[in-house]
């Protein structure tokens, strides 16, 4: 099954560069982007600042499991979960877990293609700026890509990125890119939160999510 992220669109946190903050937990991903290509590798870092022992890092994969780091998936270090030889059913939502309950989470898409969407891997705040780049397997000859948002085509961008210098909420939507030699991107969910929003658990958004 082709992973699509609109069962893990309403992803409302907060954005801090590549850190998730919500009450004492956050959670790092590194690289910080939405979109992996097949055999890469990915490092999420939990931190949860009422425990030293840390939060413990979960996943709701497209394949309908969720389990702890080490369940048969990443290597445990201590706060952080690293993931290598990254497979597309590794897409799914990941988060952070605090002993008091408390989450701090992430969607990641896992792509077996030529062309990835790097955008945002955590929601961004009404005014930030932010910049949406065509990512190649190999470079093409020529970088001019082309940008869609909820399907419909945005803009073409010479460089092969496009930046939007303020978010705004209509600004939230699934964006794609494209590229005439190489193809197309998976779709990514870019979310966007107002000052003070909250988020609600990965397991609420799954169920409340459409399939």
């Amino acid at each position: 099954m082709e992973f699509t992220p609109l069962c893990f669109m309403l992803l409302l946190v907060t954005l801090i560069q590549s850190e998730d903050v919500l009450g004492g937990v956050s959670l790092r991903v590194s690289p910080s982007r939405s979109q992996f290509f097949k055999l890469e590798s990915v490092s999420l870092s939990c931190e949860d600042q009422g425990s030293s022992a840390g939060g413990r890092v979960r996943r709701n994969t497209t394949e309908g499991r969720s389990s702890e780091c080490r369940a048969g998936w990443g290597s445990l270090v201590g706060s952080s979960c690293n993931l290598k030889d990254l497979y597309t059913g590794d897409s799914g939502v990941y988060w952070c877990e605090s002993e008091s309950g408390e989450h701090s989470h992430a969607d990641i898409t896992v792509h077996d293609g030529a062309v990835i969407l790097e955008s945002p891997v955590l929601p961004v705040i009404e005014g930030q700026a932010v910049t949406l780049r065509c990512r190649y397997q190999t470079p093409p000859s020529d970088l001019t890509a082309a940008f869609y948002k909820d399907g419909s085509l945005v803009r073409t961008e010479a460089a092969g990125e496009m930046t939007i210098p303020a978010v705004s909420a209509s600004d939230a939507g699934l964006y794609r890119c494209s590229n005439s030699e190489l193809g197309e991107s998976l779709e990514s969910w870019l979310a966007v939160r107002g000052r003070g929003e909250r988020s609600p658990s990965p397991q609420n958004l799954m169920s409340s999510t459409p399939q």
